[in-house]
């Protein structure tokens, strides 16, 4: 089973407008278009003057052509839609298109797991959530799963894009696989937690199909209003006739349908789903996975970020930075037991130290024979070396244990053979409180029951992340850095990122209270995270990334998914839902303020036979009554189509306060969305009454 990342698509692919064209018709149903109440209402008044235009006795050729340009106008609608969904249809087919059979080895027994013996082949569509199956280097892994068994290298560039592969091991928050991954190396037994149809490929395929979208809480109020507003104009013209006949005005009955339709808000009414749809459909070009439509539109309202600091705020990689000596002890002990006890240790932190001591001092290894290494344990906290026939300052000694770990640590094993005096004591409080206050992490060294010192480990800020935290301060968003080091580490490195606020020695239980805490408040919260210990915040937070990389729980538990599994994406999640939010509230100042230029154009024509006064109104110079109409009509139709490519890009997002937000588009949308449709409909009234079609 081969998968791959759905590509960015074009926003003008010839297949997709193809598409989209004929789906525009389809959604003349009128079961899907009572769904869009504004266009439904446009789609009744097409069919009214579809009938009236073949009645009519005079002015047919203008009725007819407004009744076109009314069922344009429908289709326009319809067409802006269908591309949106178009778009993420093209995606999910990108994926199924690659989704091929594939054959599992499903293990009979976990007994047969551990001894590594039988075995039977299956389709991987037969398996069943529960399932055991084996998986050696070169194999696809057949499901979405949990290894329960061994440790390997997986390759899932096929779902994230990311050539680097990455580790998989039994227990822990890296046992998650995805189906359709590569196996690189060694051998892992995957429990399948999904039955066929189920899986994470399946579910991607399903969300990115924006069709599927539910209505946001906002999108449903703007519904409400935009419903609210064609029923007060209905009334409005469904009252003109007794207005004309008390002003002994002859008003046909399509001009009265065609100032109907430019009165209601048909341009936002159009564009509304498209929208939605697009903001989910740009997630997915960021390689983020949305359950929801509510999911990226509450990213737009987010007020308070929760970031972990590991990955996020700082590179993740520890490195060796400084070798702080104890009194009595030269710098070169120490870098040399630290340099001892590291050879052994793969992990960045240990490769820093000895590349730190090697450039500082040129230290070189001993035989290995003469080495007996004590590997980290997360009970211990310590690692270590025993060396047979060490020197230390000239002086051989048989035998001599150096020991590093966590200051608490080795403080209890030196206790446990000396007592320490006051100055030792002292003396290593304040180097370990040193460190810990510039933001690093203290590594203590004794050797044989001494202390020699503190390696101190430095994990590097981000470049950058001081200014994009100043960002999210101007957006009114509030950065709060959560980690498990100790409050003088955590405070540190906060002041030196540029964080709000930071929460320390964090537990699932501590991030949950204090996201409930936020939210009893009235603000709305997000947060990532990848660990099982990460679910029950994930699901109380408004907005809660997981990354692909994390457990199972996670995935299930927060409401987006990130397939790069890079943290600091959270922030461009907050501005795509930013961008959405703008390009609805943009588009729909644009809508209601060009029905002005509407006004000025049909009333007069309407009524200036028995009022000459209205002349004054027709500040346009148009040319007649029915050319005034029927302009009104096809730029109505026309702005629709041409503010297609605005609702699938959206709107661009500049960070900034609300007022300066709210001006910004009231000057650009507002008072754009007023001058744009008196120079279009002129230019359209000297086109329509040049070639004589009014």
């Amino acid at each position: 089973m081969s998968i791959h990342h759905p590509a960015p698509v074009r926003l003008w692919d010839r297949a997709i407008l193809a598409q989209a064209g004929r789906a525009a018709v389809c959604k003349l149903d009128p079961r899907q278009m009572v769904r869009n109440p504004v266009m439904f209402a446009t789609a009744v008044v097409a069919v009214v003057a579809t009938v009236l235009s073949l009645t009519a006795t005079s002015h047919q050729g203008v009725m007819s052509q407004i009744t076109l340009w009314l069922w344009f106008t429908v289709l326009f609608a319809n067409f802006a839609e269908a591309i949106a969904e178009g778009r993420g249809k093209a995606q999910a087919d990108s994926l199924r298109r690659t989704k091929s059979e594939a054959v599992a080895r499903r293990v009979v027994s976990a007994e047969s797991a551990l001894e590594m013996t039988t075995c039977e082949s299956v389709p991987a569509e037969a398996l069943r959530a529960g399932d055991l199956v084996e998986c050696k280097a070169g194999d696809l892994i057949p499901g979405d799963g949990d290894v329960v068994f061994g440790i390997a290298t997986v390759d899932e560039s096929a779902i994230t894009g990311e050539s680097a592969p990455v580790i998989r091991e039994s227990g822990g928050d890296r046992s998650a696989v995805t189906g359709g991954t590569r196996v690189i190396s060694d051998r892992i037994v995957v429990k399948i937690t999904c039955n066929p149809g189920e899986s994470f490929l399946d579910r991607m395929i399903t969300l990115v199909e924006g069709a599927k979208r539910q209505k946001t809480p906002n999108e449903i109020a703007l519904t409400i209003l935009l419903v609210g507003l064609t029923l007060i104009f209905l009334l409005v013209v469904a009252s003109l006739p007794v207005f004309a006949s008390w002003s002994r005005v002859d008003i046909p009955l399509m001009f009265l349908a065609a100032l109907f339709v430019t009165l209601i808000p048909t341009t936002i009414g159009g564009l509304l789903s498209a929208i939605g749809i697009a903001g989910m459909d740009r997630l997915v070009t960021f390689n983020v996975i949305a359950k929801s439509g509510r999911a990226v539109e509450a990213a737009g309202d987010i007020d308070v970020l929760l970031l972990d600091k590991t990955g996020t705020i700082t590179l993740g990689a520890r490195q060796a930075a400084e070798f702080v000596p104890l009194g009595g002890i030269s710098e070169r002990d120490l870098a040399e037991a630290a340099f001892l006890s590291s050879l052994a240790d793969d992990t960045p932190e240990g490769k820093s130290v000895v590349l730190l001591a090697r450039q500082r001092f040129g230290f070189q290894a001993p035989p290995t024979e003469d080495l007996s290494f004590i590997p980290f344990s997360a009970h211990t906290r310590i690692s270590g070396v025993t060396i047979r026939g060490a020197s230390w300052g000239g002086v051989m000694t048989a035998t001599s244990e150096i020991r590093k770990g966590a200051s608490d640590a080795i403080l209890r094993l030196v206790t446990q053979t000396r007592e320490l005096t006051g100055s030792i004591g002292r003396d290593l409080a304040q180097a370990v409180e040193r460190v810990a206050r510039s933001g690093g992490t203290p590594l203590v060294v004794a050797r044989d029951g001494h202390l020699l010192g503190v390696i101190h480990l430095k994990d590097t800020i981000k470049p950058g992340i001081r200014d994009r935290f100043a960002t999210l301060r101007a957006m009114g968003i509030r950065t709060v850095m959560i980690t498990g080091d100790n409050p003088l580490t955590a405070a540190a490195i906060a002041a030196e990122a540029g964080v709000d606020d930071f929460l320390a020695e964090a537990t699932p239980e501590r991030k949950l209270e204090l996201i409930r805490q936020y939210q009893q408040g009235g603000r709305l919260v997000a947060m990532c995270g990848d660990g099982s210990n990460d679910a029950p915040a994930l699901a109380q937070a408004d907005v809660g990334v997981a990354m692909n990389t994390g457990t199972q729980a996670a995935r299930e538990a927060g409401n987006m998914v990130d397939l790069d599994s890079d943290p600091t994406k959270l922030i461009e999640v907050v501005m795509i839902g930013k961008q959405l939010l703008m390009s609805r509230g943009a588009l729909t100042t644009f809508s209601i303020a060009n029905d002005v230029a509407k006004y000025f154009a049909i009333i007069p024509a309407l009524f200036i036979t028995a009022f000459p006064q209205l002349q004054a109104l027709n500040v346009m110079g148009l040319a007649s009554p029915q050319s005034a109409v029927l302009s009104a009509i096809i730029f109505n139709a026309l702005v629709i189509i041409a503010l297609i490519p605005l609702a699938l890009k959206g709107v661009r997002y500049r960070p900034g306060d609300a007022a300066t937000i709210l001006r910004r588009n009231l000057l650009v949308y507002g008072v754009g969305g007023l001058v744009v449709p008196f120079i279009g409909i002129k230019l359209i009234d000297l086109l329509v009454s040049g070639l004589g079609l009014a």
